[in-house]
């Protein structure tokens, strides 16, 4: 019997209450460590119960059957559901009493059920202001509200981040504060900054400016050909390979006098950034189709850029000087992309070309200053330059340069310009000839040196009235990233706190369970001693028994990349991420334009086998030697698509290899014959004859019967005759004994299995 609970008298009449007071006292003495088992405490409660039969309740003698084999804490529940629905007889007024009695009757419960004390909320209406982040906890102290408090709110409004070290957006904060009748206040950014001038609504008093035309298509369609045609120059000659890999901003000065200025963009697949910047930075897209070859991806690319910047576009359907060529076929092709050209009922002109003989280009042109004149181009040029960074690059003696493309008002030698997170005070400008020049209007593309950081492609240039004001502006931009790149990392944080709270909690569990099993043990309710628990890591717990391997790891490739204008290292970049990366990837460690530089050497050997891009740059000898003693490779390209074949080759290379078995050889048992070896130590030989490849001693064999394996294992003895031999090839007879299996039968099928490599595939 439990000890510290009183024997009820035989014959003593017990009350429902009565008999769950004493139940709650026996629950008390077992927490204390006076009582058995449960079951023993069960059957404890069912004697102190039990009464003559004249004078027993059988609601009574039920619930002790019921008790019999159960825990207190469940029958106490049971009886307490009976008590409140009023069942097996038990009055409704019955669990009221209960209920008034349970801070006397009951300690236990008064501790676990807690009277809740009256939150003091925050005034309505009262002002806060938030932080750009802020943590549960010290949005809770802000609000001077509990912590459970603020959690329960905030998963009422369905958030996740329920626990006191989350980190919180200003918005997510904003949020819950509003839940409270509190205004949120968030401080504005007021930090100094570049804002673009107005467009005035009445263009008409400001002059006509050179329409901005972008010449898009798929690689190797004739788009640079066509530019050398229009400005009588040969820039194909100078491209890698023949294709585009920059954009190239040129003016041209057509045979009217109408001078436009053309950005060729590259065709290949890695430049798609490119092809975008280029249409959102123009006025008319030529969108050039090789009538040879059709409409291809990077030409599908061009017009849904196009399309996108709401643009109007010409179709030049090039090299239409071919023999057999159907330019009509390709304007049905356009169709489908949304390219309605006037002879099919559209408004879109399609011009038929040959670029290289020059046949068309002047028809081309003139369709060009046509759209150009109905489109009324124009733009202040007295008011501070409003540019565009087409491209920026380091060139030796030079600096940091940049191509760039003005779209409003005049850039003059000596302005102070802003460019992302970097100024510039212009000390000299040349034109696309090389020519320099001493101011720069309205659709003029001019190479600008001076900047002090390499811009990067796309950023938009403002002019600013000083150098001071251009600091604070770009001290304020690199604040203003860095704390996006705060806001942009609060999920990655809370997440790896989300993990860490749930290992602490299954730790938590597992030691609770752990502890459950050994007292289990010691009370004789289980015959096994629970395995103890190992720790695994600084974190985990785990039983022995359950531990398990750590998942490996995808291998990884650290790059350097450097080139030669910042639009092709971002292509080079975007390119090697794309590949395929389930078993191995590539990591960029650092980017950069200009030469490799022994900085950059250093930074690739700091991480095992790294490689280092060079992109139509170059590495110094004291440079490539420092490499070679480093083991760092340098990869030195001038095309794309060579890089691209080449890194994935070194992708393959670092793989493991891959082995599948094979079989090299197969032989027909035609005789078994039972010999007596040295010893008087018996063998079974089978006699076999090779019907395809070769046996070999050397190789694991298998033995097939009825299609099924019967043994796998190694080869004991090989001979021909008497003499041992190495292999048996086609048509030969020969003897051969296998390791521990002897059980052959005549036309058992032998097997020589052997391992070979395969090439493994990125995806």
């Amino acid at each position: 019997m439990v000890s510290g609970v009183r024997k009820p008298q035989i014959g003593e009449q017990l009350s429902p209450l009565e008999m769950l007071r004493k139940a709650r006292e026996m629950n008390k003495a077992r927490a204390a460590g006076r009582s058995q088992n449960l079951k023993k405490a069960a059957d404890v409660a069912q004697q102190e119960i039990q009464q003559p039969a004249s004078q027993a309740d059988p609601r009574l003698k039920a619930d002790a059957q019921v008790l019999k084999g159960k825990s207190l804490e469940s029958w106490e529940q049971e009886q307490r559901g009976k008590l409140k629905k009023g069942r097996g007889g038990t009055s409704r007024r019955a669990g009221r009493d209960m209920a008034a009695n349970d801070q006397e009757y009951d300690e236990d419960e008064q501790d676990k059920r807690k009277r809740r004390t009256r939150v003091k909320l925050p005034k309505k209406g009262k002002e806060l202001t938030l932080p750009l982040t802020i943590t549960v906890d010290g949005l809770a102290k802000l609000l001077e509200v509990p912590n459970d408090h603020l959690l329960r709110k905030m998963s009422h409004m369905g958030l996740d981040k329920l626990a006191n070290d989350y980190l919180l957006s200003g918005e997510e904060a904003a949020d819950i504060v509003l839940e409270y009748g509190v205004t949120p206040v968030i401080p504005e950014d007021t930090g100094p900054e570049l804002y673009p001038q107005p467009v005035p609504e009445d263009m008409a008093a400001h002059p006509l400016r050179p329409p901005v035309v972008t010449i898009m298509g798929h690689v190797d369609h004739g788009k640079t050909t066509l530019l050398d045609t229009l400005r009588n120059s040969s820039i194909t000659a100078t491209e890698a390979g023949g294709i585009t890999q920059h954009i190239g901003a040129f003016s041209v000065q057509m045979k009217s006098g109408q001078n436009i200025t053309f950005l060729d963009t590259p065709g290949h697949a890695a430049f798609s950034a490119m092809r975008a910047r280029g249409a959102n930075a123009t006025d008319v897209v030529v969108l050039v189709v090789a009538a040879d070859d059709g409409v291809m991806p990077q030409t599908k690319e061009a017009i849904q850029h196009a399309l996108d910047a709401d643009v109007p576009i010409i179709v030049a359907i090039n090299k239409c000087d071919k023999p057999g060529i159907d330019p009509s076929r390709i304007q049905n092709d356009l169709l489908q992309y949304g390219i309605h050209t006037e002879d099919l009922g559209g408004d879109i002109q399609a011009v038929e070309i040959s670029a290289l003989k020059g046949d068309g280009v002047e028809e081309l042109s003139e369709s060009i200053v046509t759209l150009a004149e109905v489109l009324d181009l124009r733009a202040e040029v007295d008011i501070p330059a409003h540019a565009t960074i087409i491209e920026s690059q380091v060139e030796k003696g030079r600096g940091n340069v940049a191509s760039v493309l003005v779209k409003r008002g005049t850039l003059k030698i000596g302005d102070i310009i802003v460019a992302g997170s970097t100024w510039c005070k212009v000390r000299s400008m040349t034109d696309d000839r090389g020519k320099s020049v001493k101011s720069a209007g309205p659709a003029s593309a001019v190479r600008v040196m001076g900047w002090k950081e390499i811009p990067h492609a796309g950023d938009m240039v403002l002019q600013a009235e000083s150098e001071a004001q251009a600091k604070h502006v770009v001290a304020h931009r690199i604040d203003k990233r860095k704390k996006k790149e705060q806001l942009g990392s609060l999920e990655a944080m809370n997440e790896k706190r989300r993990e860490i709270h749930l290992r602490e909690s299954t730790v938590r569990a597992e030691q609770k369970a752990h502890a459950k099993a050994v007292w289990e043990f010691h009370q004789g309710l289980r015959s096994t001693h629970p395995e103890p628990l190992v720790k695994t890591d600084k974190h985990t717990y785990g039983a022995a028994e359950k531990s398990s391997p750590d998942t490996p790891e995808i291998p990884i490739i650290p790059v350097v990349i450097k080139g030669d204008v910042s639009g092709t290292v971002e292509a080079v970049e975007a390119a090697l991420k794309n590949l395929p990366s389930t078993k191995i990837k590539p990591v960029v460690l650092s980017t950069g334009v200009g030469q490799v530089t022994e900085s950059d050497v250093v930074m690739a050997s700091s991480s095992d086998k790294s490689v280092i891009i060079a992109f139509n740059v170059k590495a110094d000898k004291k440079t490539q030697t420092k490499a070679k003693r480093e083991h760092v490779e340098v990869m030195s390209y001038r095309i794309i698509y060579k890089l691209l074949e080449d890194f994935e080759k070194l992708m393959l290379g670092r793989l493991p290899p891959v082995f599948v078995e094979e079989v090299q050889g197969e032989a027909v048992v035609q005789q078994v014959f039972d010999i007596t070896l040295k010893g008087n130590k018996p063998a079974r030989i089978a006699g076999s004859r090779v019907t395809s490849g070769t046996i070999s001693r050397a190789a694991l064999a298998q033995v097939l019967r009825g299609g099924k394996v019967v043994f796998s294992g190694e080869i004991s003895s090989l001979k021909n005759v008497k003499a041992d031999i190495a292999e048996s090839t086609k048509g030969q007879e020969f003897g051969i004994a296998f390791a521990g299996f002897d059980d052959l039968r005549e036309g058992d099928i032998v097997q020589s299995m052997g391992k070979k490599e395969i090439q493994q595939k990125l995806d």
